[in-house]
């Protein structure tokens, strides 16, 4: 059994995640923070305590600096702290250094977007197989629990992928992965996470899994227009995400796409940013000599994700649209999560989709607290059980529902006593 957490990143998902782990303290023991700005977590650290979020009030809530692309500073700092959990939400520069700390001190491993090389955008498909998967063998060599991509999605939409596949369905014929946010933040332009992974993930060519093979088209090249519980008739465009990468390769599905909601406006400010080069990673030389990369210089003017919570009004929508047969008869189903902006900045001080991006981790993490999860080498979620999973998620706040034949209000939860008997 697991316990004493180290969350690398204090943003909005940061936050989150420090709110969930303090009121799961007493499973998880300490918790300590860290970011290469301090002061974002001691800020996160008051937000906890204003809220009274520890669930034992003398637990531990620390907070440390930490440069998370220096392996050894990463690994002095797990060893230091005892951390046996490693919850990495820092940006998705840092995997392989915070994985490679994991591997060398014993501690479990958890992050919720896959590895990018900042001097590459797009790799060759699948992503997993440029990084993390070639820590596979030493992961298992040395009993590393790893769990990759364990945020909503990727995270919480895979684990709704290996529910259709084993529980709905004989065949899948496509799983179509549609996210919606249909809050408003009402600033005139702004990303809900990290501007410069958020840019990078739109920049480059759409990778999506048909026909059992790779097939690449241009963003905002595909659209569709689904009528979803709650938000109703959203247009959404065919995206790469990370999730893809996994999913194709451990599921028999023969169609597996990614669907982002965007309006107008994002569209047009993102297309002008684009055609005048201010999306670029490659430094630029200004005038005086000063080399600029124009992706960061935009993501410092942007405003900061977490500043948008305390505004942020409506709720999104993310789910997975699954067809196939069952019993030889044609199926369809939408298994998905409806969460509130005002909600979870009333809960934890941060917007919506911060909430379901950090809930599912701290999820993780007590599932490998306990040794549900806790299966010493390197999975994607997919790979494990998603009934405790889904149910530990419909106590934490994000409900899991299932729309069928128009019908919406079927919450899914497992009875997890009659799945040991059998």
């Amino acid at each position: 059994m697991k316990k004493h957490v180290l969350i690398i990143g204090a943003g909005g998902v940061g936050q989150v995640a420090a709110h969930k782990c303090a009121q799961h303290n007493r499973l998880l023991g300490d918790i300590h923070i860290a970011s290469r700005n301090i002061k974002k977590c001691l800020a996160v650290i008051d937000s906890v305590h204003e809220k009274g979020a520890l669930q034992n009030p003398k637990g531990v809530l620390k907070a440390h600096q930490l440069d998370a692309m220096d392996t050894a500073a990463v690994r002095r700092l797990i060893e230091h702290t005892g951390a046996q959990i490693v919850i990495n939400l820092g940006h998705a520069f840092v995997n392989m250094s915070v994985l490679q700390a994991c591997i060398e001190t014993g501690a479990a491993y958890l992050d919720t977007a896959i590895h990018e090389d900042p001097e590459k955008i797009c790799e060759t498909p699948p992503w997993y197989a440029n990084h993390e998967w070639k820590r596979k063998a030493i992961c298992a060599d040395r009993g590393i629990t790893a769990i990759l991509g364990c945020g909503f999605d990727p995270g919480v939409v895979n684990a709704y992928a290996a529910l259709a596949v084993h529980e709905y369905f004989d065949t899948v014929d496509s799983i179509d992965i549609i996210d919606i946010n249909a809050g408003s933040h009402g600033k005139y332009f702004a990303t809900n996470f990290n501007p410069e992974i958020n840019f990078r993930e739109f920049t480059g060519q759409v990778w999506s899994w048909q026909n059992s093979q790779w097939r690449s088209n241009k963003m905002f090249e595909i659209q569709r227009t689904d009528d979803l519980p709650v938000v109703g008739k959203q247009t959404a465009y065919l995206t790469g995400h990370d999730e893809l990468h996994s999913l194709s390769q451990n599921l028999n599905v023969p169609n597996i796409r990614f669907w982002m909601g965007f309006g107008e406006h994002y569209i047009n400010v993102f297309t002008v940013l684009r055609n005048i080069g201010l999306l670029s990673e490659k430094p630029v030389t200004l005038d005086n000599g000063q080399q600029v990369v124009p992706l960061q210089l935009v993501k410092a003017v942007l405003p900061d994700p977490a500043s948008l919570a305390p505004g942020y009004i409506g709720k999104t929508c993310i789910g997975n649209l699954v067809k196939g047969h069952k019993d030889g008869q044609a199926r369809e189903v939408f298994v998905y999560n409806v969460a509130d902006h005002v909600e979870a900045f009333a809960e934890v001080g941060s917007q919506g989709i911060s909430y379901t991006a950090g809930v599912p981790a701290v999820a993780a993490a007590i599932l490998i607290a306990q040794g549900t999860w806790d299966v010493q080498k390197m999975v994607n979620v997919e790979e494990l059980p998603y009934q405790p999973f889904i149910n530990l998620m419909n106590q934490m706040g994000l409900t899991t529902h299932l729309r069928e034949a128009g019908q919406d209000d079927c919450l899914i939860s497992f009875d997890l006593a009659e799945l040991d008997a059998s």
